[in-house]
């Protein structure tokens, strides 16, 4: 099912742009405003010019972010600071990284790969997208016809067949790429162009489905320009065996902007369905472990969720009764999305208590995010936000259920950590 090709990518040339840590960026939605100023003066040639370029007061239809990125990717080309690769290849990808204390490498395989129709059940999605988003990224595709960070997917193939073939292929050649980022995350890329081998990798990728675990907006964008340019058939992507030993999933947390009920009021209400437990620990780390220890091993499901309140008020919700979920969720959903810990929150706790439905949440002013749980905190403290709610991270095996059976959970509902690198490879169309 699954179609891959392999890229003739553009790469940085070092010798003309510089060294490599200087020239790339995370992906541009976890960008922030003091962040892009600071890619902007790292390296004339970084990837931010071109993925997630300044707005300017004086941007109009002839002048703005999008032909500005079009112009600096056209005379990169034409000075060579940007190269295409000589032959067809995919790449294989690996980024060492430590979370929660454990040092960890996770391995993904870049190339192209075939634009599906969510209907055809060959690419699924997992989330709900934000129109915004969609416009923003159709626009620079538009100018650029080029998607310059590939989008984050899985493929199942329990006894790593591809891996291991990839491994081999490699053996011990030394990385082209090779350099850790600013965060301490080493990152290394292989280039492979061999015929047989890539014959004989997409021969194992085609009966396979595969899993959007990051980067929907730009997946249902590409969909959109195709539609556009028949031509542009295949979308660069990273795809991650879901049996990787180093595929790490992380929670997103809710930042409530704005509430009727104080916090007693909030609590009183939640304590309809679930179990309100004030705790005595005020350290974040002390909570989320508390967290994780109510909510059980492995598939158990207490749908257990952490509360704060502001001035070191932490409380541990938990569901009060299995029966809650099949008397109160939706029942056009099927039991698996209605079991998520998010669509317990989005339906139980955002809906019902606080009166945030997904239309509230759709326009993206009701509700915050955020994937640090102290930041989660600190916002309240500092009036930021009234109240966050804490979760637990969804499982990997979560996500692909919902998947296959064709629905989306509600958005932000994981974070695969850590985030590809933009700038590695580039995929002119």
């Amino acid at each position: 099912m699954a179609g891959i090709m392999p890229l003739r990518g553009l790469r940085y040339d070092e010798t003309k742009a510089g060294g490599i840590k200087e020239l790339v960026t995370p992906p541009y939605d976890v960008i922030s405003r003091e962040a892009q100023e600071n890619y902007y003066a790292q390296n004339p040639y970084n990837i931010i010019r071109l993925e997630y370029g300044k707005k300017l007061p004086e941007d109009d239809d002839g002048d703005n972010r999008y032909t500005r990125a079009a112009d600096f990717f056209r005379r990169w080309q034409e000075e060579g600071v940007l190269r295409q690769e000589d032959e067809p290849a995919i790449y294989l990808y690996r980024q060492r990284y430590t979370v929660n204390g454990a040092e960890l490498e996770r391995t993904g395989i870049i190339c192209g790969v075939k634009l599906e129709p969510y209907e055809k059940g060959v690419v699924l999605p997992h989330e709900e997208t934000m129109p915004g988003h969609k416009a923003d990224r159709l626009a620079l595709m538009r100018a650029c016809r080029a998607n310059f960070s590939p989008i984050f997917s899985l493929y199942s193939d329990p006894e790593r067949k591809i891996d291991l073939l990839l491994e081999q292929a490699v053996g011990g050649l030394p990385p082209e790429i090779d350099f850790a980022d600013q965060w301490g995350q080493r990152h290394r890329l292989w280039a492979i162009s061999d015929p047989a081998l890539l014959s004989e990798v997409r021969g194992l990728m085609e009966p396979l489905r595969i899993f959007i675990a990051d980067g929907h907006h730009r997946y249902e964008t590409a969909l959109n320009y195709a539609l556009e340019n028949p031509a542009a058939g295949f979308i660069m992507m990273t795809l991650v065996n879901l049996y990787d030993p180093g595929l790490v999933v992380l929670p997103t947390h809710r930042l409530i902007m704005s509430a009727k009920k104080d916090w007693r009021q909030l609590t009183d209400a939640l304590g309809e369905d679930f179990w309100v437990e004030t705790v005595s620990e005020t350290d974040v780390a002390a909570v989320s472990a508390l967290m994780a220890e109510r909510a059980g091993p492995g598939a158990e499901k207490n749908w257990v969720y952490g509360l704060y309140t502001g001035n070191g008020r932490f409380h541990i919700l938990k569901l009060r009764d299995e029966k809650i979920i099949e008397d109160k969720m939706p029942a056009d959903r099927s039991p698996a999305w209605r079991r998520l810990d998010v669509s317990v929150l989005q339906k139980l706790i955002l809906e019902n208590v606080l009166g945030i439905d997904r239309a509230a949440l759709a326009r993206g002013e009701a509700v915050g995010y955020t994937r640090d749980a102290g930041e989660a905190v600190r916002e309240v403290d500092r009036g930021g936000c009234r109240f966050s709610f804490l979760l637990n991270p969804t499982g990997v095996s979560e996500v692909t259920t919902v998947a296959e059976l064709g629905e989306k959970m509600p958005q932000k509902s994981t974070f695969f950590y850590p985030k590809l690198i933009t700038g590695l490879v580039i995929n002119k169309f």
